[in-house]
């Protein structure tokens, strides 16, 4: 719509589109709730109060708020293509997001971001991207590409991506990694926001990482490391994923003094949490629930990513500003009831009012190379072996000292004292790289669970009881062409086909979703006490996030930031 017709349409000159009448306006810029009308023309904003208008549609005294705007998320987590993750989110009112392609990026390079951008168009949600900062996140681990920053300078122009993504590999920042910085460069050149992701980052680290021109981060799980951060001029992302949930520890953050630096986002969340509990709408929901202003949670859902990622049409119901709209009875628990999108209504009572057309399928290249035949053996050495302990509810893990359960001559899974075998096998290279170590907190019985998304260079990662059953869950994996498996006395008793990059699926949500829940329930059948363990497991293969972890070259101690041995010297 050109500006004549804009201002036209503000004018009344012209009939608006629509006019909504008789509703409750929450009103990001002043905190209040006005009721009134609004006028809509074109897909935009025109006005409030009486206008001439084609259609009037009565709300009754519904509350209308700005479309929710997910400030970083990774649609590859979803496992569903970009069509089925929007199909999903919209109808509980996220009409934007922010989404950092690094995972398929870790895959297949450019080539996974131009997948993205291109499946991405035209889509009723209006997906803006934050280009991959760290593929790989280290040179710890083995991934499917490099990205350097001449790479990422023709990106930057597209009107779609707003930032550069989270900067994991803080370390690089510190040490002043010539690529890294030239990425961080590039982005403030181009006048758009450079992501954080440094959790635990403090003191002169921390300033020496804002200083570098890092201006958010998502990573906190203390009032006192938001506080701090907030403190150094940083925007704080709540996030509430699967594996990470944030939310309630950071609540008591917000006030009225600091909110406009808070946004909410999901980073990592799996079907069956975006069907049974939503997106965005249950974190601004839970907030409300736990006492935070409804408002305050709107604003944070809305007008303070549209401000910090310079989205000036978005996140508001004002003149100008996009008819990204939702409408809600409760504001004391806002459900979503109906959701407009430039203007159109595009779902209603939880569901889309017309099918989403998914773009056409672009040819994915094969992603399964693992090289030579897969051995899990550990020979036993003297001394104790360093375990990963799981943290539930967290991505972060614990580094403990465990002494080794060896059986003729081999280090084996210790099921009684829940120490078990995990292994990250290399997928893109044929490299035959195994990283092998244990880990702490699956509780399984009997059985492995293995998955070809292991954040975030996406290599085949595994637990189990038994080698046997391990390499029978690395086998389906692999025969899927990526995706996950759980096996049981040799045979597969669950399974989860990701065919596009090892990372996502074609299927719906809702099916996918289902699939996941047979995995589950394998996974419980198994033994393992995780809500959900395939996310825990996908996490132990990403060397940035405290404090152990494991990659195709080994264990990492993520505080030293360099590779350690499993067995501790004996002294």
């Amino acid at each position: 719509m050109s500006l004549q017709t804009r201002i036209k349409a503000s004018l009344g000159e012209i009939e608006a589109d629509i006019l909504f009448t008789n509703a409750r306006i929450i009103n990001v810029f002043s905190g209040e709730i006005i009721p009134g009308e609004i006028a809509v023309t074109g897909g935009f904003i025109a006005g409030f109060g009486s206008y001439p208008a084609k259609k009037i549609i009565n709300l009754n005294g519904s509350f209308m708020a700005p479309g929710f705007i997910d400030a970083h998320v990774h649609i590859e987590s979803s496992m569903a293509c970009v069509t089925e993750f929007s199909r999903t989110i919209l109808p509980r009112g996220t009409t934007s997001v922010i989404a950092d392609p690094h995972e398929i990026a870790n895959v297949l390079g450019k080539g996974g971001i131009d997948y993205m951008l291109r499946s991405s168009e035209n889509q009723p949600l209006d997906i803006y991207f934050s280009l991959p900062s760290c593929v790989p996140a280290t040179e710890m681990e083995t991934s499917g590409a490099k990205l350097i920053a001449d790479d990422l300078i023709p990106f930057m122009k597209n009107e779609r991506v707003v930032a550069l993504a989270e900067i994991m590999n803080f370390p690089g920042v510190l040490f002043r990694d010539s690529d890294l910085l030239a990425k961080i460069e590039n982005s403030i050149n181009h006048k758009k926001p450079v992501d954080g992701h440094a959790p635990g980052l403090s003191g002169r680290d921390l300033f020496a990482y804002v200083a570098a021109g890092i201006s958010s981060d998502h990573e906190c799980t203390s009032i006192a490391e938001a506080k701090e951060k907030l403190s150094a001029g940083m925007h704080i992302m709540i996030r509430e994923g699967t594996a990470a949930r944030n939310l309630r520890d950071l609540l008591p953050l917000i006030n009225e003094k600091n909110f406009h630096r808070i946004m909410w986002c999901t980073d990592d969340r799996h079907p069956h949490d975006l069907i049974e509990k939503g997106h965005i709408d249950y974190m601004v929901r839970d907030a409300v629930r736990y006492g935070l202003d409804p408002v305050t949670a709107i604003r944070i859902a809305t007008i303070n990513p549209a401000i910090y990622f310079g989205l000036n049409h978005k996140g508001a119901i004002a003149p100008g500003r996009q008819a990204d709209l939702v409408i809600f009875s409760d504001l004391s628990d806002p459900i979503v009831e109906q959701v407009y999108s430039r203007g159109i209504l595009v779902a209603e009572n939880g569901r889309m009012r017309s099918e989403i057309k998914k773009p056409v399928m672009f040819q994915i290249p094969s992603s399964m190379n693992t090289g030579k035949e897969i051995d899990f053996s550990i020979p036993a050495i003297p001394g104790r072996i360093r375990v990963i302990e799981i943290i539930p509810g967290q991505i972060l893990t614990r580094h403990s000292l465990h002494k080794a359960l060896v059986v003729k001559g081999m280090t084996v899974s210790d099921v009684s004292n829940d120490v078990l075998k995990i292994a990250v096998i290399e997928r893109h290279h044929g490299s035959g790289n195994i990283g092998k170590g244990f880990v702490k907190g699956f509780n399984l019985k009997k059985g492995a669970i293995a998955s070809s998304v292991a954040h975030d260079s996406h290599n085949i990662i595994v637990v189990g009881t038994n080698d046997e059953d391990m390499k029978t869950a690395v086998d389906a994996v692999i025969r899927m062409g990526g995706g996950l498996a759980a096996a049981c006395d040799c045979n597969i008793c669950g399974k989860l086909s990701l065919p596009i990059a090892g990372l996502m699926s074609n299927e719906t949500v809702e099916a996918i979703a289902g699939q996941m829940e047979n995995l589950l329930s394998a996974a419980r059948s198994l033994g393992s006490s995780l809500s959900d363990p395939y996310m825990a497991l996908s996490f132990l293969a990403l060397p940035v996030i405290p404090e152990l972890k494991i990659t195709d070259k080994g264990l990492v101690d993520v505080g030293k930031f360099c590779i350690v041995p499993l067995f501790e010297p004996q002294l």
